[in-house]
């Protein structure tokens, strides 16, 4: 089975926003599941809106590439991703839910701070070579 998600890159001051949702142990970006029809990009929006407080047009995203993994809550599924920069966005970045974090960084992650398997393994290092990121 696959669990279909869209994620958001967000750089600021070359470092990349992490977002960790209530009662989770482990940073990833900003994003979320698919629900019904969505397509990625209104998925990414909707998520967006719900966890940071902050809009986007269609227009401001640009697709950075579909990964997958085994999904590290659901052992045996498989977590099939797409991943978009974000251009611009309106709004001041905020974590929405009580609860829930962000954090900014750079291609050396604080060993305290976990990060979702896509990001710490593919899109991380290619932000670093493709120096979006220090």
């Amino acid at each position: 089975m696959e669990i279909i998600k869209a994620a958001g890159i967000i750089i600021k001051d070359r470092k990349l926003l992490l977002y960790k949702g209530k009662d989770k142990d482990t940073f990833v970006a900003p994003g979320g599941k698919l629900k019904g029809t969505e397509t990625p990009e209104k998925a990414l929006a909707r998520e967006l809106k719900e966890e940071l407080d902050i809009e986007i047009s269609g227009g401001n995203l640009e697709t950075f590439g579909t990964f997958s993994a085994e999904a590290a809550t659901n052992p045996g599924e498989t977590l099939v991703m797409t991943v978009f920069v974000v251009k611009a966005w309106r709004g001041q970045i905020k974590a929405n839910e009580v609860g829930s974090e962000i954090f900014w960084v750079t291609s050396k992650v604080p060993p305290e701070i976990k990060v979702g398997s896509i990001f710490a393994h593919e899109v991380l290092p290619r932000l670093k070579a493709s120096g979006l990121i220090d």
